[in-house]
């Protein structure tokens, strides 16, 4: 029997012509554009995001994720053995794993017991290799072991703005304030919740006036640019990221009031929670035409990547034939791409 369409990796896929990738956001930020799709009518709008609240129902209650970037990609240099001097190496932080012990990618060569230097006397000891290759390491400053928290301060001071790959280029100065939304404040995601982007101080304030909002908190990971290589959907290995949601935003997810969930991660982690009921841990969910939405039902995010996970979250919504269809009238029309992109609200 043929595997259908929507569990096909392929089918995920579409062409993206040269200069749609967004390499810095809109200014203001709620100049980008925005997509409307309206499910019951099955018609399309194409607006600004500062036309925001024009579509949004009175009675839905908003949610955000409150997760900071953290200066995760740091530089160094292996310590020397044997005389010999060691090579620059290129570590990104993704998830403490413990007090201790970090998850990090490295870029150079490097085996169990490497010690790798960085400035202000900062140390990560390798001490696993996984296959997938991902390290864990310990942090030590001038000898001294390093719990998560001071070690994200020294990151602040030493380390780069983990930008995507896809951007093909180096962080700069204003990427500290633009990749990173109005309402940042639990340290410790490597990724930037970019539907939240758009929000201008103004428009967020608005928002907060005319709806409840609430906040949740998902440390956005490395795995959410991973792609999908397996030639089945199914088969690929879900990355996990932590996360926390507040008691007054899980009674509101106990209700059936509508809700927006701004951005991907905060889509996952109230499906996680509508399944499983914890309100903290390690969130693994994936969403896909065949895992449809149960809580959500209205969805602001962004133009993401062919045959992501994030492409086949949106198809959970609005089915994988509207989402191609969708996202190929958003190029005709000019729309900017990913992470600094133009974004898409599904009512």
């Amino acid at each position: 029997m043929p595997t259908p369409p929507e569990l096909l990796t392929e089918s995920y896929d579409y062409p993206l012509p040269e200069g749609h990738i967004a390499t810095a956001p809109a200014r203001p930020a709620d100049s980008a554009r925005l997509l409307v799709y309206d499910r019951a009518t099955d018609t399309v709008t194409h607006t600004t995001f500062r036309h925001l609240l024009d579509y949004l129902p009175e009675d839905i209650h908003v949610f955000l994720n409150d997760t900071r970037v953290i200066k995760a990609r740091i530089f160094g240099h292996k310590a020397a053995v044997d005389g010999q001097g060691g090579g620059r190496v290129e570590l990104l932080f993704t998830k403490p794993l413990d007090a201790h012990r970090s998850l990090v990618m490295i870029r150079g060569r490097v085996r169990v017991g490497t010690q790798i230097h960085f400035d202000e006397g900062l140390t990560a000891t390798v001490e696993a290799l996984h296959d997938d290759g991902s390290r864990i390491v310990t942090f030590e400053q001038h000898g001294n072991p390093l719990r998560f928290e001071a070690l994200v301060q020294i990151l602040d001071r030493i380390g780069h703005v983990p930008l995507p790959p896809y951007m093909q280029r180096d962080d700069r100065k204003e990427d500290v304030r633009d990749y990173q939304t109005l309402f940042a404040r639990e340290n410790g995601a490597v990724a930037a919740p970019t539907a939240s982007l758009h929000f201008t101080p103004e428009l967020l304030q608005n928002m907060k006036q005319r709806h409840p909002t609430h906040t949740l908190t998902l440390h956005v990971g490395a795995g959410t640019f991973k792609p999908v290589e397996a030639e089945k959907i199914l088969d690929h290995p879900m990355h996990s990221e932590a996360f926390h949601i507040p008691s007054s935003a899980a009674k509101i997810l106990r209700s059936d009031t509508p809700l927006l969930a701004v951005g991907t991660t905060v889509t996952r982690t109230i499906e996680y929670f509508a399944r499983t009921g914890s309100t903290e841990g390690e969130c693994d969910l994936f969403l896909h035409p065949g895992n449809p939405p149960q809580r959500v039902t209205h969805l602001l995010t962004n133009f993401h990547l062919p045959k992501s996970t994030l492409i086949m979250l949106v198809s959970a919504f609005i089915g994988r034939e509207k989402t191609l269809a969708l996202y190929e009238e958003a190029i005709e029309e000019g729309y900017r791409f990913f992470s600094y992109g133009d974004g898409m609200l599904v009512l």
